[in-house]
């Protein structure tokens, strides 16, 4: 007896024990799952994690009080993220008028006591991330796309991370996560 491994996909499917060749010829392969549904088998997204800050209540915190520390109005500051994950994720920027872009943090604080990362640390984190995209992106002219809308670019003299609230996180793929940032009030006029 011979056994068939059939690779699609990276989906890997077993054909059952196949008496002779001849047997094989006459049995059609089995379906497969889309890569989609492949995917959807393999990876749960979870919910978005959103940045909150309370007095004064409102949805976003500020990316440079991020990068600062500044977190005390953070809500849940000292919750644990990605306790099920491993020890780093992906953190993605679309931004218009540049090419994607992403950038690993680490999900552990290996301090005393390794464990994961605090809500307040990942937002410190995506700050950082942010900073580094800003600096990038700000002196690399072969980032920005052609018809790009000159209102969205970053650097000096145009969005900077002080500009900018991070709003939250959105999983997207098995270690990635797409990071939405906003200008804050009063920012659009000063650009």
């Amino acid at each position: 007896m011979a056994s068939r491994l059939l690779l699609t996909l990276g989906a890997v499917a077993v054909c059952g024990a196949l008496n002779d060749e001849a047997s094989a010829s006459q049995s059609s392969p089995p379906e497969l799952p889309t890569r989609t549904e492949s995917f959807q088998q393999q990876v749960k997204l979870e919910p978005p994690i959103m940045f909150f800050l309370q007095s004064p209540q409102r949805c976003g915190m500020p990316l440079q009080h991020a990068l600062t520390g500044q977190s005390a109005n953070l809500v849940d500051r000292d919750d644990l993220m990605f306790t099920n994950r491993g020890p780093s994720i992906s953190i993605r920027l679309m931004w218009p008028g540049y090419t994607p872009w992403s950038r690993q943090i680490p999900t552990r604080d290996f301090g005393m006591a390794p464990q994961p990362i605090t809500k307040s640390t990942l937002a410190k984190s995506v700050a950082k991330v942010v900073r580094q995209f800003i600096e990038e992106a700000g002196t690399c002219h072969w980032h920005t796309e052609e018809d790009a809308d000159l209102a969205w670019r970053v650097g000096t003299g145009h969005i900077q991370l002080q500009d900018l609230s991070l709003i939250g996180l959105q999983h997207v793929s098995m270690s990635s996560w797409q990071a939405y940032v906003a200008l804050l009030p009063g920012r659009v006029q000063a650009i």
